[in-house]
């Protein structure tokens, strides 16, 4: 893809900068290695390009001369939210890793033009031009705006007087015509979500003047990445035709949607400004990321879509699958916000062991939130509405002491309750607020010994997948990767075959491979342990809990 900027230059030495990451989603990208052939001229005259550091550059340049124009290609190869992908149907542009930033023009206003093939249309989430292209109001505006092009069409919708465009790109067979005839409703549904989003919040419409969502409908895949007038989403159809895809679709919807509000424009203060070379720390990513992963499960239902059974069964997965993630007793909910730039993007086999998502205790801690909250008569969206009158509307960044305050305001028990979740390696008292509502984990017993390891079959072979911290494999000295070759002498080709060959107790004879070398390890499995919890109603729940339960599942106040 060739790039064009052209700036008037008001001083004689020009620095030009790529940002390094995209906001929203934490993680050093290093956007330059797409980039290539980067040539600057002024008028007929090329001028010489001093690189200094992998992103930026020093351009000496006459401000009398004229504009400088400067050329350059980007790799346009990897599809994802965060990349730029152009093929023959369409073209998706994160403008972050695009648009180089030039000093002392970052609030200036900046023009954007589309070169596209004859059928194609552009869409921006920017003002059009009158004269041709869209306009931003400085750089981070600019860059904010992801651009998807091709021969699609807009569906349009209004949420309180807003306009709103829904365009979907199906790279899977079928694409959107596929999923606007199996799903009819969607516009509307999406809209009745929003409006949910814009109550939520106490507002009477969208914080944006105009909004913009792009799907991209793929054979598989999941995510999204959120704007101030925006949002991309990535959906697998093979996730829709199961029985709740329809539904984790609408959560996504509602999670990008609200962040329009929560971390765009309540913004945590280290992000305000954006630092687009270098990680901020940002120790409220919890507030940010696990308040909305929370409530975005609970808006569908809220505005009237689905059924509270099917809204139980999402609350156990997640609940499910944090209480059997070992990492939590490793990593504190403020630590993992933390570490966000360099572990939650870049997870391996033995993340579960060693930390925990702040999208996943973030959620689980919103939760306890809310219910504690209901205890002393207030909820969860009364502390987003009272946050966003006080930062969130003037977009003020709010630091940590502002959210405790905030959530004091409304239950003081908070102010101790709250610093030890962020801080501490225990659980919050989650089976105590689920009495609240009337609600239980149940807990489900594997059929087979525990072995602290999770297999899988790679041509032939038998592989360590994951192997638990101080579980019964680790003790034995098993390894990630490892081959199986046999326990008490029995070759082992299949996940199933290893399953049946444990014995609870017994010390059994571990056949590896590793690095081409056979060893024999001691290992003794224990006996089953619990495979997943679900989210059930208590029998013994009285009408007071049933009737609580209601009122949380709206996202209502207690009466």
């Amino acid at each position: 893809m060739g790039v064009r900027l052209t700036v008037s230059p008001q001083r004689r030495s020009l620095r030009l900068q790529l940002p390094c990451w995209t906001p929203g989603s934490y993680l050093i990208r290093d956007y330059v290695r797409h980039l290539e052939g980067l040539v600057a001229t002024q008028g007929e005259s090329p001028l010489a390009l001093r690189r200094l550091t992998p992103s930026s550059w020093q351009l000496p340049c006459d401000p009398d001369a004229g504009p400088v124009t400067l050329t350059y290609r980007v790799m346009a190869t990897e599809l994802s939210v965060r990349t730029c992908h152009i093929d023959h149907q369409h073209a998706f542009l994160a403008l972050a890793a695009v648009v180089l930033e030039v000093e002392g023009e970052r609030w200036s206003p900046h023009r954007l033009t589309l070169l596209l093939p004859e059928g194609w249309t552009g869409f921006v989430p920017l003002p059009a031009d009158p004269g041709g292209g869209w306009l931003a109001t400085s750089f981070d505006q600019l860059v904010d705006s992801p651009v998807e092009a091709g021969p699609h069409r807009a569906l349009s919708f209004d949420v309180a007087g807003v306009p709103h465009r829904w365009i979907t790109w199906g790279a899977c067979a079928g694409g959107e015509g596929w999923l606007m005839q199996r799903f009819p409703s969607l516009l509307d549904d999406v809209q009745r979500v929003c409006l949910r989003c814009c109550q939520l919040m106490g507002v009477e419409r969208p914080a944006s003047d105009g909004y913009l969502f792009v799907l991209h409908l793929l054979d598989d895949g999941y995510g999204g990445l959120e704007h101030d007038d925006s949002t991309v989403l990535v959906y697998g159809r093979q996730r829709l035709e199961q029985p709740q895809g329809y539904r984790r679709l609408l959560q996504l919807v509602a999670h990008e949607y609200l962040h329009q509000w929560n971390v765009r424009r309540l913004r945590p203060a280290p992000l305000a400004p954006i630092d687009y070379q270098q990680p901020a720390v940002v120790p409220s990513l919890w507030f940010a990321e696990g308040v909305t992963s929370y409530v975005d499960q609970l808006l569908p239902l809220a505005a009237g879509i689905g059924d509270a059974e099917a809204l139980l069964v999402d609350l156990g997965e997640d609940l499910s699958r944090y209480r059997l993630t070992p990492g939590r007793h490793v990593q504190s909910l403020r630590t993992s916000a933390q570490e966000a730039w360099v572990k939650l993007y870049k997870a391996d086999a033995y993340s579960a062991d060693s930390q925990v998502s702040y999208y996943l205790k973030g959620a689980v801690v919103a939760l306890c939130l809310d219910l504690q909250l209901r205890r002393d008569g207030s909820c969860l969206p009364a502390v987003l509405q009272q946050l966003w009158r006080s930062h969130g509307r003037c977009r003020r960044g709010y630091a940590e002491a502002d959210l405790l305050q905030a959530f004091t305001d409304h239950s003081p028990a908070l102010g101790s309750l709250l610093p030890a979740w962020l801080d501490g390696l225990d659980d919050p008292d989650l089976d105590g607020y689920l009495c609240d509502v009337g609600l239980r984990l149940e807990a489900e017993m594997a059929s087979t010994p525990w072995a602290g390891i999770t297999t899988t079959g790679q041509d032939g072979a038998l592989v360590a997948q994951r192997v638990w911290r101080d579980g019964p494999a680790e003790r034995a000295g098993l390894m990630v990767g490892d081959e199986i070759l046999a326990l008490d002498g029995q070759r082992l080709r299949q996940p199933a075959q290893w399953t049946a060959a444990l014995r609870a107790g017994a010390v059994q004879s571990l056949l590896i491979c590793r690095r081409s070398q056979v060893h024999t390890l001691p290992l003794q499995p224990l006996p089953p342990t619990v495979e997943r919890y679900r989210l059930v109603c208590s029998e013994a729940a009285d009408a007071a809990q049933c009737h609580a339960r209601e009122r949380w599942l709206a996202l209502a106040a207690p009466c």
